[in-house]
């Protein structure tokens, strides 16, 4: 059976081979990990250890790796910035607005993880790392 071609007559091979990614304007790629504990419901947010928003807190996470899938670069970065080994986390979204991050276009994929340990150690780039007392809105 003959390979299939595309309208300008090529097969998968010749389109490759013509295909440039430098054409198309791609994102980095980050993970961010809520981390909430199942008790008492607390959240985990690191003190930003560099430019940008030095000291201000923020969820752990960071950029993936090449040849790195998303999940791992969660499970890497939330032990890498607070020691914590996160088995099962929960997709919770994607965010990828072209101007929310200064640094350029930055998606980043968020992971839901939720645990009954409550120890948590900077590392990394986090300057320190800390629980939060969720306070439940009324409203």
């Amino acid at each position: 059976m003959d390979e299939p071609k595309d309208e300008k007559g090529r097969t998968e091979e010749e389109f490759l081979e013509y295909y440039k990614t430098r054409n198309y304007e791609k994102p980095s790629l980050t993970a961010d990990i809520v981390v909430i504990t199942k008790s008492n419901p607390r959240i985990l947010l690191i003190r930003r250890g560099g430019h940008p928003f030095l000291g201000k807190r923020a969820l752990p996470g960071g950029f993936a790796n090449k040849n790195e899938a998303i999940e791992d670069t969660a499970r890497r970065e939330l032990e890498e910035e607070t020691g914590i080994k996160a088995d099962d986390m929960k997709l919770i979204g994607v965010y990828s607005a072209p101007r929310r991050d200064p640094r350029g276009w930055v998606a980043s994929v968020a992971f839901l993880f939720r645990t009954d340990k409550s120890r948590a150690k900077a590392g990394d780039d986090a300057r320190d790392a800390a629980w939060f007392e969720i306070k439940k809105d009324n409203n």
